[in-house]
């Protein structure tokens, strides 16, 4: 195969995998109604490097939506905002069952709780950005949508060392192209999105949280879960029980992508 051949045969390659994946949850302060795609049924668009959090260092970009099949191991990945007192209880409770999760923390939430990065690390989780004020990403101009995520990376760098390894942009399940790029220039390994949504921003009930997670999950989901909802605590422990009879075991986005 000649070198110009390979070459436009990898740019399809790539084109195509940034297509066919998605990314964040469509939370909003007022409940607004998702406003989602179908769910790839693609595996991840890209995986990350095993060598830590990303921190200056540029991004390869793309996409995951979940992780290896082969796997008994998912992703509870989680909007990081809302009161901290839920999200202490939610996070006691998950570290109780001996599980670890990916928080993806809204910038505003860590100026208003600066303590809260140390302490979600400090429970062996992990933290990912998920914009400064989470307005609705694609609806902004290029500038806007990068100073969104550019300052939301530089609060959790000034809170702990290091930019976080994933990007989930806000309001939206679908990354655009140019979304994915920009993370990807700022440093973020991937954009997160998920294959299993709990709906529990819409307080549907504790048990109807639960339900839409176990009915869904299966070896390398990840799952789209909210701080700030006192029914997504009632549901954990319903979640991780049910997770364990499935011989799931909860764990970070990085150790789930993990080489």
């Amino acid at each position: 195969m000649t070198i110009a051949r390979r070459q436009m045969l990898e740019a399809g390659l790539v084109t195509l995998a940034g297509l066919t994946a998605a990314c964040s949850s469509p939370h909003t302060d007022t409940k607004q109604a998702e406003r989602t795609g179908p769910t790839s049924p693609s595996v991840p668009a890209t995986s990350p490097s095993t060598d830590g959090p990303a921190s200056t260092r540029k991004g390869r970009g793309g996409e995951v939506v979940h992780g290896p099949r082969s796997r008994r191991e998912v992703a509870l990945t989680f909007h990081g905002a809302g009161e901290v007192a839920l999200a202490e209880r939610l996070l006691t409770a998950i570290e109780q069952a001996k599980a670890t999760v990916t928080v993806m923390a809204v910038g505003t939430w860590l100026d208003s709780s600066p303590h809260m990065a140390s302490r979600v690390l400090h429970g062996g989780h992990e933290l990912g950005n998920h914009t400064q004020h989470h307005l609705d990403i694609k609806a902004m101009s290029a500038a806007q949508a990068q100073a969104e995520i550019s300052e939301c990376a530089r609060r959790l760098k000034s809170l702990t060392g290091t930019i976080g390894a994933w990007f989930r942009p806000s309001q939206t399940r679908h990354a655009p192209l140019n979304l994915q790029r920009e993370a990807a220039r700022i440093g973020y390994q991937a954009c997160l999105s998920y294959d299993v949504d709990s709906l529990d921003f819409t307080d549907p009930g504790p048990r109807a949280v639960a339900r839409n997670v176990l009915t869904k999950v299966q070896p390398g989901s990840i799952v789209s879960l909210h701080f700030g909802h006192a029914g997504t605590i009632q549901a954990m422990p319903v979640i991780l029980d049910g997770l364990k009879a499935r011989g799931l075991t909860p764990v970070t986005v990085s150790r789930l992508l993990r080489s």
